[in-house]
């Protein structure tokens, strides 16, 4: 069992984030299904993703793991634009965690700021951005005033939506900071998508600066480790990126790939917010 759980672990947040859903074990406890919920959403399966915290939450009333399970369903709506039905799930989530007056250890610090976090993500994706840094302000607070440690993730996060905040309000010499360290601290941990899902902001934070050459040949060395990976929301994002910063023949070959890359999530059960909807 023991050995099952780390295949799972590795998956979600470490070398292996392409395993195929037959290669995976099942899920002998809530942790483990968590972990094949990421891996899932990580490989743009969303229907079984969801499934996965479907059965998570019906297996425990554990408020760090139900906690987990809410900001992740969360992230999945907010990949696909739904930031403001996001927020539902990350508010749910903060409300699980947030409140107890448990000693605070390691686990649910992570928890706290993934709802943190992710609250402040869906408060970026709906225009506030003074509500996204002022949850930014909490999260950071949660990890330094922690008595436990927490873990590279939760930091990564920090500044991935550091750097998105300070890319949506015009800010690309604050952003670029934020940028750098999340993908020196992904570099230095275990996870391939969070070393990809760095790079990919990276060069977003270089295209804002208008380093267009350097963003396209990152943007062009995400895509290709997406696809050995089996990455596919980070492959339509970066085909998003690359459509931006290229011209002529490669920017509508990576338009193309990013239709074809909309489509096969929309097989797996994920369906991006029209652009015509108002909704967000």
């Amino acid at each position: 069992m023991y050995i099952e759980s780390a295949m799972l672990a590795d998956a979600a947040f470490g070398a292996c984030p392409g395993r195929a859903a037959t290669e995976l074990p099942t899920a002998a406890n809530p942790l483990d299904s968590w972990h094949r919920a990421v891996i899932f959403g990580g490989q743009g399966r969303y229907a079984a993703a969801r499934e996965e915290l479907r059965v998570l939450r019906a297996r425990t009333t554990d408020p760090v793991l139900l906690s987990l399970a809410a900001s992740t369903e969360g992230s999945f709506l907010r990949q696909l634009g739904w930031h403001a039905r996001a927020a539902g799930y990350d508010g749910r989530a903060a409300a699980l965690i947030v409140p107890t007056g448990d000693a605070v250890g390691p686990e649910r610090v992570d928890a706290i700021c993934d709802a943190l976090t992710g609250l402040a993500a869906d408060a970026l994706g709906t225009g506030r951005l003074a509500l996204a840094s002022r949850l930014l302000r909490r999260s950071h607070d949660a990890m330094t005033q922690a008595r436990s440690p927490h873990g590279w993730r939760t930091l990564i996060r920090w500044h991935w939506v550091c750097a998105e905040t300070a890319l949506a309000g015009g800010a690309a010499d604050t952003a670029a900071p934020h940028a750098a360290t999340a993908l020196a601290l992904a570099e230095d941990g275990p996870s391939v998508r969070h070393r990809v899902k760095s790079r990919l902001l990276v060069a977003a934070t270089a295209a804002a600066a208008g380093d267009v050459e350097h963003a396209r040949t990152l943007a062009d060395e995400v895509a290709e480790q997406c696809r050995a990976h089996g990455l596919l929301p980070l492959r339509w994002a970066s085909s998003m990126l690359r459509s931006g910063v290229s011209t002529g023949a490669r920017a509508s070959a990576a338009a193309t790939d990013a239709q074809q890359c909309a489509q096969a999530i929309g097989r797996r059960g994920g369906h991006f917010r029209p652009m015509s909807d108002s909704r967000v």
